[in-house]
């Protein structure tokens, strides 16, 4: 549900840049990701409470691959969807 609601703010070019929604990146699948800049924006459930070690080993590898990756939280999504975006605005200047 949140990754949805997100997507529906990303796509089309709607921040200025192409957003691509489960992008496969060497062994792991992005939520969304912006190839112009190297964003990937990882939206975060209960799910990855239980895993922060593994999640962090993941970005650390994305990271030496060049990518920035954003974590969003998936309530930050459903309840204030301004804000999620305005953070993901405020990546993409930081990474263009």
């Amino acid at each position: 549900m949140s990754e949805r609601r997100l997507w529906d703010a990303l796509c089309s070019r709607q921040l200025g840049t192409a957003f691509h929604r489960q992008v496969p990146f060497k062994s792991f699948i992005l939520d969304f990701f912006a190839p112009a800049v190297r964003l990937a924006v990882e939206v975060d459930g209960g799910y990855h409470a239980k895993r922060r070690a593994a999640d962090q080993r993941r970005d650390r590898k994305l990271r030496r691959a060049g990518l920035t990756v954003l974590h969003i939280p998936a309530e930050l999504v459903l309840e204030d969807l301004a804000e999620a975006v305005r953070r993901i605005r405020q990546a993409l200047a930081a990474a263009g």
